[in-house]
């Protein structure tokens, strides 16, 4: 359960994520990314069998609001976190947290050994909430993300082992 939002609690439940989310994960992505995907970019990864995904709905709004999602591969033994998103709405209301724990209990599942993630180095809140889910960094890649007017930061890559 979430704090208050216009006098009423806003619940999510998580759902696995199909075709039918790409539009709205489409949307919640180019408001967190400067570069956001598109829908067919998340219809194609989702129609992979490799990939997997889970959103958080709102239970209580009558247009089931979408308050999240992530978006993960595995394969071989190792998967990644492709994309997580969280609206502003639900900022540091514990979705996030819900979110990879969901990816990575799939993973498991799967028989995933570890899983990797990259961040960009000036996200505070997002690397806490991977630290704090065990993630440690192993690696850096500098430049790798930029905001569109020619400033760049270092993604840092992080792992989880999950053995």
């Amino acid at each position: 359960m979430l704090g208050t939002l216009f006098g009423r609690k806003a619940e999510f439940d998580l759902f696995s994520a199909g075709a039918d989310d790409c539009h709205d994960f489409s949307r919640l992505h180019g408001e967190r990314f400067y570069k956001g995907w598109g829908d067919g970019e998340f219809h194609s990864l989702l129609t992979q069998s490799s990939v997997f995904g889970f959103s958080a709905r709102d239970t209580n709004a009558s247009d089931r609001d979408l308050g999240g999602f992530v978006i993960a591969r595995e394969a071989g033994g190792e998967a990644e976190i492709l994309t997580i998103a969280v609206s502003d709405k639900y900022a540091r209301a514990g979705l996030g947290w819900r979110l990879m724990l969901a990816a990575i209990r799939e993973v498991r599942a799967r028989g995933g050994e570890t899983l990797f993630l990259e961040v960009d180095e000036g996200n505070d809140a997002a690397i806490g909430l991977y630290r704090k889910h065990g993630f440690k960094k192993v690696g850096e890649r500098k430049g790798y993300y930029s905001d569109g007017r020619g400033k760049t930061s270092t993604a840092l890559v992080m792992r989880l082992d999950l053995r």
